[in-house]
């Protein structure tokens, strides 16, 4: 699979346009420098919405609901061509998705087979990811295309996962190498150790750390499910006495990280240490002095 991890960042600007003046309803994101166009949203305003020309256009869009029993968010990835009709059969059909973002192109230059190529890739991106609930039946086929057409929705695709971020759809994320500043912490108890760091988006716990294998009775609900569903998936696997994180994985919090691994409620702050035992708590707070 293609991995953009470790590609260099270049800043670039977005302009986020609200047509209708509210900040939560409809958005359009523009973002400098691409012919294309992201538009956000909520299901609530999408019959009112969908009279808006962008919807009559091709484009490639993702469905996305609340997280369940644990803190996965639901999504849905699918193509349109145009792309109105298909989220009308959604908003009938489909009840768990409270918001959706859609991409397309200014000029009209995207066409059927292109955004069923980009329908394949994100659906591959998010099922590496493993940070959603994926509601789509079946795994999106790529079409053939030629090498030029490829490269371009290639090309399309490094803009929408620049711009899906901004958004707040984070399922296509999976966390890039941390810098060589980063600070590594870990985390010892019960018999495991695991290793992990601070990320914009949450916290990572690195590939080749332990969990334990058994629950405590009194863990929460979504601790518990999210455990399941990550050994479901493979990122948690049985390796002895306890399982193994088989990739990086990024976590909401420090403590649903450690939650997950110790199987019960921790507190993140405290249970995650650097070498010399400074919990990541009194790190936080040091930082916050030295800014004082």
């Amino acid at each position: 699979m293609r991995t953009r991890m470790g590609a260099e960042r270049r800043g670039f600007s977005i302009r986020v346009f609200l047509p209708g003046g509210m900040p939560d309803g409809l958005r359009i994101i523009d973002k400098s420098n691409w012919n294309g166009l992201g538009v956000v949203c909520p299901r609530a305003i999408f019959p009112e919405a969908k009279k808006r020309p962008e919807f009559e256009r091709t484009g490639v869009y993702v469905l996305v609901g609340p997280a369940g029993e644990g803190e996965l968010p639901r999504a849905y990835i699918g193509e349109g061509d145009p792309v109105r009709p298909r989220l009308e059969q959604h908003s009938a059909k489909k009840d768990f998705w409270t918001w959706a973002a859609m991409f397309t192109s200014k000029d009209a230059n995207l066409n059927k087979a292109h955004v069923q190529y980009l329908e394949a890739r994100l659906y591959e991106l998010a099922q590496a990811a493993k940070r959603s609930d994926l509601d789509n039946l079946n795994q999106p086929a790529p079409p053939t295309l030629s090498e030029a057409d490829e490269a371009e929705a290639e090309g399309f695709l490094d803009e929408v996962l620049l711009c899906a971020p901004v958004i707040g759809l984070n399922i296509f994320e999976r966390p890039s190498l941390p810098a060589p500043e980063t600070r590594v912490l870990h985390l010892r108890a019960k018999g495991i150790e695991a290793r992990g760091y601070e990320a914009p988006d949450g916290f990572v716990v690195m590939e080749g750390s332990q969990a334990v294998a058994d629950e405590v009775a009194s863990i929460h609900d979504y601790l518990s499910t999210l455990r399941r569903t990550l050994t479901q998936r493979g990122v948690l696997s049985p390796a002895g006495e306890s399982l193994t994180v088989t990739q990086d994985y990024t976590f909401n919090s420090p403590s649903t990280a450690a939650g997950t691994l110790l199987g019960r409620s921790a507190n993140g702050r405290v249970e995650w240490k650097d070498d010399s035992g400074r919990t990541l708590k009194q790190l936080q707070g040091e930082g916050e002095n030295a800014q004082d």
